[in-house]
């Protein structure tokens, strides 16, 4: 009985250790523009928010359904110019073209993924870079409409929204700020009920045996397609609020480079986890900033650091950082039960003296 209390007490605490913990990230992260930051630290912020973004859409095809994409920088451009073209040729608001964007990039997502899904390892990984690399040909040459290598400029920002009581404006960095971190909040929660209902547990299946997901009766094709898809929107949605944070895009930012970043950021914080795709695209978007202290040799030392890391934390900076906190649990535990023992079975000395 005693056993069971203390294994419950043990969930518990791990359970309000990991609230408490995301509720002081959100405090901390709400209270991030007036902490005297400046504007360019402020912009990183906003860069970092968009790219978890990125990285949990690709966690959830690659770290739960365990199928490796390449693609994630073209649904972030495909998300993009359409965001910005409904803007600029069609006048539409913000509200109606970012959503637009997402949905664009996910109904592509599943085109592409209906027949190109069912291949498996290195032939899928394949198909999709050859698909990132088609939508940025298509970005580049198709000037009448993509302006080519010009990029479209003139983006407008996302329109204020008059609450009554004050109008909330997004054409400064705490406004962009403000509203990325509204929308991953949003993502989040969609996000963890999702990896944690049946589809999460199907995609689990999926990536860890594909044979037997298929013999309990999970369709296989489904669910592979919908983390694809699902997977696109969030990128899309990510690609449209940085045209209207940015105001202007060209081909050049959804390269197959660009895909390689947001596969660094899933891996360095750890893949399979929600936690660990914010860690990372929070950590790399920062580290490629401060390393440009290096000059020509920021890729080399970008190169070399993400070796060690991956050398030495295959789980990624989440997954080192549980196995540091179960090894100071079991160094705990250890020191606990000799102390627990003496004191339970060594008398006071006055009780001693008394019976001598």
């Amino acid at each position: 009985m005693k056993k069971f209390e203390a294994k419950v007490v043990g969930v518990v605490s791990r359970s309000f250790a990991r609230w408490l913990a995301v509720a002081t990230a959100l405090l901390l992260a709400i209270y991030l523009p007036y902490s005297g930051v400046g504007p360019y630290f402020l912009h990183i912020a906003v860069l970092s928010l968009l790219n978890a973004l990125l990285a949990l859409g690709l966690n959830l095809i690659a770290g739960y359904a365990g199928q490796l994409s390449l693609a994630q920088a073209a649904f972030f451009g495909l998300g993009s110019y359409v965001a910005a073209l409904l803007m600029l040729n069609f006048k539409i608001s913000f509200w109606l073209a970012a959503p637009a964007g997402a949905i664009f990039a996910g109904g592509i997502a599943v085109l592409f993924g209906l027949p190109t899904l069912r291949l498996k390892g290195p032939y899928f990984v394949i198909s999709t870079l050859g698909f990132g690399e088609i939508i940025q040909q298509i970005l580049l040459n198709w000037e009448s409409v993509t302006r080519g290598p010009s990029g479209l400029i003139g983006i407008p920002p996302p329109n204020p929204i008059n609450l009554g009581f004050t109008i909330l404006t997004f054409d400064t960095k705490t406004g962009a700020y403000y509203l990325a971190l509204a929308v991953l909040a949003a993502v989040l929660i969609v996000y963890y009920n999702l990896v944690n209902s049946r589809v999460g547990r199907a995609l689990r299946a999926i990536r860890n045996d594909q044979v037997a997901a298929e013999v309990m009766g999970i369709n296989l094709a489904f669910y592979k397609v919908f983390a694809f898809g699902f997977a696109a929107v969030l990128s899309g949605l990510a690609g449209a609020l940085y045209a209207g944070y940015m105001r202007f895009i060209s081909p050049d930012t959804f390269s197959v480079g660009e895909a390689v970043n947001i596969l660094i950021m899933m891996v360095l914080g750890g893949m399979g986890t929600i936690v660990g795709p914010i860690v990372g695209a929070i950590g790399i978007t920062y580290l490629l900033e401060t390393m440009r202290v290096f000059a020509d040799y920021r890729m080399i030392v970008y190169g070399l650091l993400m070796f060690f890391i991956i050398l030495y934390m295959p789980k990624g900076l989440t997954g080192a950082a549980a196995a540091i906190g179960e090894r100071a649990a079991a160094l705990w535990t250890a020191r606990q039960g000799p102390l627990a023992a003496r004191t339970g079975t060594e008398r006071p000395s006055g009780a001693a003296d008394g019976e001598a």
